[in-house]
């Protein structure tokens, strides 16, 4: 890493005022976002180019970050997708017979405005105890600015709130992958900013994989004639995407197998008839505790997410929408947010966390095992009913 002159300056600020000064790291300029923090101690590379953090600023409690690089492997798209970057200590040298680059170049590469030196322990306690909060990162000849100013824009800044952000990180273009091993069928994969790990598994498990824009109509996810469909991650806020929550109500009364993780778990939640709504800061790291009633055990899960299905935990419920019985599946030991929902009567779940994390933990990879066991026995049974007609 190259460091920027001693002088250089850059200012986190956060939208209650609070400021916090260090030097610049990555790109110089200026850039806005929420800010949240993260909590993984591994896989700052897979965070970066994890599409949901789209829109963010990313704090990383972790104090050292960038000690081994980054390369052509771990990416989760293709290319940094959050808003800014916070790190304590930014690592001097690179240290891992994997590492291509450095960090501070490809953020620099990426367009990416960060910040280094400042304290992350300090900013999450604030966010922890006031919630997700806009923020700005300013660096260059913005870092002048003063401090009304500063402040003035971050205020201005986008509210997560109502943001429709999927458009902006899906596919415009449908791609394929084929099928690893034994092909059982194919899967439509709605792109609300899905990672390379998930159309990975769902190929190993036999899949021809159909990735396709979200913008998609109902007819032209009909003409593809998928066995299956699957929503993936993604970022924003789940109650700005009604034409996906419709296109999934289409396919549901179809009795097309579905999953669904993290902005796809809100999704099937919303297309279901129960509301979402905003958390105080969020889930985002990779040590997050959830109860697996379906099983009876805890898994340690990575998540990111702001937002969470509305619905109570306990019991079974019945679909506000009409689509029969649905019960909570998974829940959080940390404050009990549904982290999973299970349809009783249609051939559909959904965890809100991602059962793909590269990074690991890998507790809940044998949920994609669980959806193509769905889709094989989905099959049989048409195939014995018109083999009976």
């Amino acid at each position: 890493m190259t460091d920027a002159p001693t002088t250089a300056r850059a200012v986190l600020v956060l939208e209650d005022g609070s400021r916090f000064v260090g030097r610049p790291y990555g790109a110089i300029g200026r850039t806005l976002g929420e800010a949240v923090f993260a909590t993984g101690m591994t896989g700052y590379q897979e965070t970066l180019t994890d599409p949901s953090y789209a829109g963010q600023i990313v704090v990383m409690t972790a104090p050292h970050i960038g000690n081994t690089g980054v390369n052509d492997e771990d990416p989760e798209s293709s290319r940094i997708w959050v808003a800014g970057f916070v790190v304590r200590d930014a690592s001097r040298m690179v240290s891992n017979f994997r590492a291509q680059g450095t960090l501070d170049d490809q953020l620099e590469h990426d367009g990416i405005v960060g910040i280094r030196g400042v304290d992350t322990r300090a900013i999450t306690r604030i966010l922890r105890d006031t919630g997700s909060m806009r923020a700005g990162v300013f660096s260059g000849p913005d870092a002048d600015l003063g401090d009304d100013e500063q402040l003035a824009i971050v205020k201005a800044g986008p509210d997560m709130r109502g943001r429709n952000l999927s458009s902006e990180v899906s596919t415009t273009e449908r791609y394929e992958l084929p099928a690893e091993g034994e092909r059982i069928g194919s899967v439509a994969v709605l792109d609300l900013g899905v990672k390379t790990s998930t159309l990975r598994y769902l190929s190993q498990r036999g899949f021809d994989v159909i990735v396709v824009p979200q913008s998609i109509t109902a007819d032209e996810l009909r003409a593809i004639g998928a066995d299956a469909l699957f929503y993936s991650n993604g970022p924003g806020d789940p109650a700005a995407s009604d034409s996906q929550v419709e296109l999934l109500q289409g396919a549901l009364r179809e009795g097309t197998p579905f999953f669904g993780i993290c902005f796809g778990n809100q999704l099937l939640g919303r297309a279901l008839g129960f509301g979402t709504y905003k958390l105080p800061f969020g889930h985002r790291g990779i040590n997050q505790p959830v109860w697996d009633k379906t099983t009876g055990t805890v898994e340690i899960t990575s998540q990111n997410h702001g937002f969470a299905v509305d619905a109570p935990v306990d019991g079974v419920l019945d679909s506000p929408a009409g689509f029969g019985r649905v019960e909570v599946s998974h829940f959080s030991l940390n404050d009990n947010v549904v982290e999973g929902l299970r349809a009783l009567d249609i051939p559909a779940f959904s965890v809100q966390y991602h059962p793909e994390a590269a990074a690991g933990p890998h507790d809940s990879n044998h949920l994609f095992d669980r959806f193509r066991s769905l889709v094989i026995e989905r099959g049989s049974a048409s195939t014995a009913k018109q083999e009976s007609n």
